[in-house]
């Protein structure tokens, strides 16, 4: 599926697969490099996803006189 089709929890659901297919090690060499590839491409999708909403709250903060940004810790 195209990265940009996806949900922010179905890239994380994928990239949880793609972790534990690495980590059982049956994969070939090459099934790992494009496994390995596909994470980092929903790793930095997942990150964005995680920015962008982070910006929304900030902004509607800003919107309701919010004086402290969300936390997510």
């Amino acid at each position: 599926m195209d990265i940009n089709e996806m949900t922010y929890e179905q890239a994380v659901a994928e990239l949880r697969d793609i972790v534990k297919q690495l980590n059982e090690g049956k994969a070939t060499l090459d099934d790992s490099i494009k496994l390995y590839n596909r994470g980092i491409e929903l790793s930095k999708f997942c990150s964005s996803k995680l920015d962008e909403a982070e910006q929304k709250i900030l902004l509607y903060n800003k919107d309701q006189d919010a004086t402290e940004p969300f936390d997510v810790e």
